[in-house]
């Protein structure tokens, strides 16, 4: 796949050759950065990340470009590594002048990029859940998938419908497993949770048996795990080992057939908030949004296979960005104010509304909760 390992992707023509002959004044291209976690621990969201964003981005060309001008995508793996998306980010803006920037993939890369970002005054709408990369707002920063704290919410809503009112929550040391927790945290006691236990784990442990055991001992109703990559998979797997009979719920960043594979008879029955976007062809046929998502999901899986929650992503950070180059032109300036005036954007994450105050602009709403059911999807009433 082309744009893997740091080389850089061209995806459009700048020049033709009509009879042998050079076409002279070609609109300049416009140049756009994409920072994705191709390889580690991150990359069940980056690589779904980076093939939808090509897949398209070979549309918008082939369209006519945006503005007569066709667009020009460079795209380097960040490795999962914070630092490595840190001069990855550095290389896309110095070197290689681009005009807006999607990705990074984790929360923990886009916090060590922030500084940078700001200070380079370049639009950066990045493809990460943790929501303190918004929150609070900064100024040329924004994100397309629901924060935590949106999927926070949404879970909270679940359990109080479920009368549940002990929770254990089991939560990742990095970036994203962090911010997860704190709003965890946060919000239970206002809204009437009891976090009964608070474990934690790093990424790359390869059990978490201790952790589980500890929270068996606790009365908990529901246990809430926070965290990417391989290590929830390897949860559910403990889980059932243990015997652990109390439901169990992720965040919306486990919604991905990675995880089912992963996790195989372990993942059977746990619930998570997601996009419709995975249960698009579950959605009542009244559904405003259902046929634009069975479009675009009948189209990557055609040319990739299954979608993720994490397809979304890119895709509506592209979009965001089209837009606003549409608006602004090559004006880095004017493409930050135009994402930032983001309005009835429907894309596969919800509904865009951004704002000076709101750099994502989706609810809770956007989010439904689904639950793995013979290997597969299903919505929960």
């Amino acid at each position: 796949m082309k744009g893997r390992l740091g080389i850089a992707v061209t995806l459009f023509a700048i020049t033709a050759l009509l009879g042998g002959a050079f076409v002279a004044n070609a609109a300049e291209p416009y140049r756009i950065g994409a920072a994705f976690a191709l390889t580690g621990p991150a990359a069940v969201i980056g690589d779904p990340s980076a093939k939808i964003a090509e897949m398209l981005l070979d549309e918008i060309n082939a369209a006519g470009g945006i503005n007569g001008h066709q667009v020009e995508m460079i795209t380097y793996d960040t490795e999962s590594d914070p630092t490595k998306a840190v001069t990855v980010i550095r290389r896309l803006i110095d070197k290689d002048k681009v005009l807006a920037i999607i990705g990074p993939t984790t929360t923990g890369s886009a916090m060590a990029s922030i500084k940078f970002i700001q200070e380079s005054e370049v639009p950066v709408v990045a493809c990460v859940g943790g929501s303190p990369v918004v929150i609070p707002v900064k100024k040329w920063v924004f994100k397309s998938p629901q924060t935590g704290i949106l999927a926070v919410e949404r879970l909270y809503d679940h359990f109080s419908k479920e009368g549940i009112k002990k929770v254990a929550i089991l939560t990742s040391s990095g970036g994203f497993g962090d911010s997860g927790r704190k709003a965890l945290v946060a919000k239970a006691q206002p809204l009437g949770f009891e976090i009964v236990a608070d474990e934690r784990y790093n990424d790359k442990d390869t059990d978490m048996s201790t952790q589980l055991t500890a929270i068996k001992g606790k009365d908990a109703q529901a246990i809430v795990v926070w965290g990417i990559g391989p290590a929830p998979a390897i949860i559910s797997k403990n889980a059932k080992q243990l015997g652990v009979t109390v439901p169990i719920f992720m965040s919306h960043g486990v919604a991905d057939p990675n995880f089912i594979k992963m996790a195989g008879d372990a993942a059977e029955g746990i619930m998570m908030p997601a996009s419709r976007f995975i249960v698009a062809d579950k959605l009542a046929d009244s559904d405003p949004n259902k046929a634009f998502l069975m479009d675009v999901k009948k189209k990557y899986e055609a040319k990739y296979g299954p979608v993720s929650t994490h397809t979304g992503y890119a895709y509506d950070a592209l979009r965001i960005i089209e837009r606003a180059l549409a608006e602004a032109g090559a004006d880095r300036a004017g493409i930050r104010d135009a994402i930032e005036r983001t309005k009835g954007y429907v894309g596969i994450n919800g509904t865009f509304n951004m704002s000076p105050e709101d750099h994502n602009g989706l609810t809770k709403d956007s989010l439904v909760m689904v639950r793995v059911k013979d290997g597969g999807w299903e919505i929960v009433p």
